[in-house]
């Protein structure tokens, strides 16, 4: 079972998420940020690593145990999704943006057959668009998608509804709200600070006209 705490926990100490309220960050869609995720940093960390790539398995294990392969999205979520299939001894494949424009032009990376059930491995959801067009890519190639695992899921709603409309299963090792609790908790973020995360959570496109 998954400590949603512990894994957020694990990622401060790589500081592959910080949290700056006062000093937001920008990210490439031009929101305004309090909080920013690179969960490549763990790759860097070998214990740390072992420990996110364990989880990620057990969850794996639990909740999709009739996988025939795992789909990386590519480029964040390869190396988690390889190092999980290699513990799960499961094939391994990943999806591409867009097709190679040279060579064989694949889209989707190594072997498959269609009618295969895959979990897709991506290493963190926002809005979640990027993570369901390479579902639609795997369900355009026959492979049927049974659910995606994430690293850290941002909780935004049009995730979740989106998810939802596209029919597929979304785990999360952590979560916007257990990394928040645990801020305050460990007093990594002043005690009042709460209110001011949750409201960019609610409406980060327009958060920085509102605060």
């Amino acid at each position: 079972m998954k400590n949603e705490k512990i894994i957020a926990e694990k990622l401060l100490q790589a500081d592959a998420i910080r949290l700056s309220p006062d000093k937001p960050f920008t990210w490439a869609s031009g929101w305004k940020s309090p909080v920013y995720c690179d969960n490549r940093r763990v790759l860097s960390f070998p214990y740390l690593r072992d420990f996110i790539k364990s989880e990620m398995c057990n969850v794996i294990f639990e909740q999709f145990p009739d996988a025939d392969l795992l789909a990386g999205v590519a480029t964040a979520g390869i190396a988690w999704g390889a190092m999980a299939a290699d513990q799960l001894k499961l094939p391994f494949i990943y999806v591409r943006p867009k097709p190679k424009e040279h060579g064989l032009g694949n889209q989707v990376e190594g072997f498959f057959e269609a009618g295969q059930k895959a979990v897709v491995v991506e290493d963190l959801i926002s809005t979640g668009k990027s993570s369901l067009q390479v579902v639609d890519v795997l369900r355009k190639s026959g492979v049927e998608v049974t659910g995606m695992v994430s690293i850290f899921n941002y909780g935004f709603d049009t995730a979740v509804n989106s998810f939802k409309t596209a029919g597929v299963a979304l785990e999360s090792l952590t979560t916007y709200q257990s990394l928040i609790d645990l801020a305050l908790e460990k007093k990594i973020i002043p005690a009042g600070t709460e209110e001011l995360l949750q409201s960019w959570r609610a409406n980060p496109a327009a958060w920085m006209s509102v605060v």
